[in-house]
């Protein structure tokens, strides 16, 4: 198969592999036609060279989007829009081409879905921001991903970048129309970015960065930010100034046809033991984290202190008892210990190694409830009546397996 054709778009085969090499870890949900990674891979080469050849030709155009829609944390749902593998394969070889050219001049607090930027960096900054300054806008842009004005979005890839085929299919992606659960078809009337889309997050942190990080460095330069895709926290000296900065923010948001959420957004202040003064507002979340005065310990001694300080949020400590309890089927009493360990291990792994980063009382709590969970399948599994009984069972256990449950090796409880 000769895949060097001389083609009028630069897009070779090569990227259309690594591309697919790329998405393949991803999601499995299918698109609006059905079809499976298991089916994709069966002609895997002739179908990436039918997608390579569309791509570097012009001639690509994608299909609808599948909408779905999954619970928020207020009751409310938020629709996604799951593309086809194709067109994902798509997305991601012209998401890397733009990429490679534009994420250098993206703001430096700018952190969500960048190739070099982390979650735990942004958190960091937070923390050091609230050390240094009284006052932060915990903001909130409402329907953010649904509400992104396509003109606007296309004049801000078009500052950026140069090729037309590129404005061409992210000008295709926008229009791509919608299938409902219902089976409905229909546009977007002009905005929104399908959350789902391998793309997207590429476009909003472009919007973004014209729409509140360029527009705050150059008018506010004194005032810290910190922006993981539509989450920002922005830093204030006084109360003062947050109140006059965030009502000229609800205008600039207006400006680029955003609206800011008034019920989610607040003024909150970081009070500790140096900071006295009288606010209702004094804890925000972000990225997981709970940011609130807590009762700190002099090291060393019994004196204690306030200190403003990062745990695990309440709402994502009991994210993570449900999925315990999901994850394992505790009825069952024919399994063994080690399957349960098996089958939680990658889970507590990625929650210890990221919400242990700063406060480790709180997720040692989340713990603890595991070890009782783990103490009442043990005295149904051996027919123990005491829990004292079963607790020294499962002391045992662990003493002669340590490393069994990430977090006996971790030693979070």
């Amino acid at each position: 198969m000769n895949v060097h054709v001389a083609k009028t778009v630069p897009v070779e085969f090569k990227m259309v592999v690594d591309a697919y090499q790329k998405v393949r870890q991803g999601g499995k949900a299918a698109g609006i036609d059905g079809e499976s990674w298991e089916d994709f891979d069966k002609k895997l080469e002739d179908n990436l060279y039918v997608i390579w050849n569309r791509l570097s030709s012009g001639s690509y155009h994608p299909s609808a989007v599948r909408e779905v829609e999954i619970p928020k944390k207020d009751g409310k749902t938020r629709k996604l829009g799951i593309p086809t593998l194709r067109d994902r394969i798509a997305q991601q070889v012209v998401k890397k081409y733009m990429e490679q050219r534009i994420d250098q001049h993206f703001h430096k607090e700018s952190y969500g879905y960048r190739p070099l930027k982390s979650s735990k960096e942004a958190i960091e900054q937070v923390r050091k921001n609230c050390k240094e300054k009284d006052w932060v806008i915990d903001l909130d842009i409402s329907k953010f991903f649904d509400e992104i004005d396509h003109e606007l979005l296309m004049k801000a890839v078009a500052k950026q970048i140069e090729e037309n085929w590129v404005k061409l299919y992210v000008e295709r992606w926008l229009k791509m129309k919608v299938i409902s659960k219902e089976g409905k078809e229909y546009d977007r009337g002009g905005k929104g970015t399908p959350q789902g889309g391998v793309i997207s997050p590429l476009l909003s942190n472009l919007f973004l960065h014209y729409a509140l990080d360029k527009w705050l460095e150059i008018n506010y330069p004194e005032i810290r930010f910190v922006r993981y895709a539509d989450d920002m926290v922005i830093h204030c000296e006084s109360k003062e100034q947050a109140e006059a900065l965030l009502k000229v923010l609800q205008e600039r948001l207006e400006q680029v046809k955003l609206r800011l959420n008034e019920t989610k957004t607040h003024i909150v202040y970081c009070k500790d033991y140096r900071r006295k003064e009288q606010h209702k507002e004094v804890q925000f979340d972000f990225l997981g984290f709970s940011y609130e005065p807590r009762r700190s310990v002099v090291k060393g001694s019994n004196r204690h202190f306030t200190s403003y300080t990062a745990e695990i949020s309440k709402r994502n400590q009991q994210k993570i008892t449900e999925e315990i309890k999901k994850t394992v089927r505790w009825k069952d009493t024919t399994k063994q210990i080690e399957e349960i360990a098996e089958n939680l291990n990658s889970k507590l792994r990625g929650w210890i190694n990221y919400f242990g980063l700063y406060g480790k009382t709180s997720i040692r709590k989340v713990m603890l409830r595991l070890e009782r969970r783990l103490m009442k399948w043990i005295q149904k599994k051996h027919k123990i009546r005491s829990v004292r009984a079963a607790a020294e069972k499962l002391k045992i256990i662990r003493q002669e397996n340590p490393l069994m449950f990430y977090h006996w090796e971790k030693r979070y409880c």
